[in-house]
C-alpha cells in the first residue's frame, strides 16, 4: 500500500505516536506543545483522518477512549518527504545541502556522520 500523504498537524500527531507507541486522542493532544496545542476535538478529528488513510489504528478501547498505534513506519514516511523535498529541486542534492550549510543548519557532525555512512555504502558494495 502506498503511503498516504500527510499535513503538517497529521505529521505532529504521527510524531507523538511514533514517540509513545500507543495513545489516547487525550495522551496525544497533551504531549503537542502547550504553545500552539490544537483542541482535543481537532487531534480527534486528524486521528480519524489518518484512520481513514490507513497511518493509525485503534487498537483497544478503555472506557469510552480508543487507543491508537501508527501503521506507517516513520522511517518510511521521512523517506518520502525527502524524495518529494529532493523532486522540488529536480532531483538535486546541491541546492539543498547549499541551504543548509548557510543557514547553519548542517554541523561538521552531520558531514562527519554523512562520511560514515558513505564509507560503509562503499565496503558493502
Amino acid at each position: 500500500m502506498p503511503l498516504p500523504k500527510l499535513s503538517r498537524l497529521e505529521l505532529k500527531i504521527m510524531e507523538a505516536l511514533w514517540s509513545m507507541g500507543t495513545a489516547s486522542v487525550r495522551e496525544i493532544q497533551e504531549s503537542l506543545p502547550a504553545d500552539g496545542r490544537p483542541a482535543y476535538t481537532t487531534v480527534q478529528t486528524v486521528l480519524y483522518r489518518l484512520e481513514a488513510k490507513q497511518a493509525v489504528r485503534r487498537v483497544r478501547k478503555i472506557g469510552n477512549a480508543h487507543i491508537f498505534e501508527a501503521v506507517v513506519d516513520r522511517s518510511d514516511v521521512r523517506q518520502r518527504l525527502v524524495d518529494e523535498l529532493l523532486a522540488l529541486f529536480g532531483g538535486r542534492t546541491q541546492p539543498l545541502i547549499s541551504h543548509l550549510i548557510e543557514s547553519g543548519q548542517l554541523t561538521l557532525d552531520d558531514v562527519d556522520e554523512a562520511r560514515k555512512l558513505l564509507r560503509k555504502m562503499q565496503k558493502e558494495e
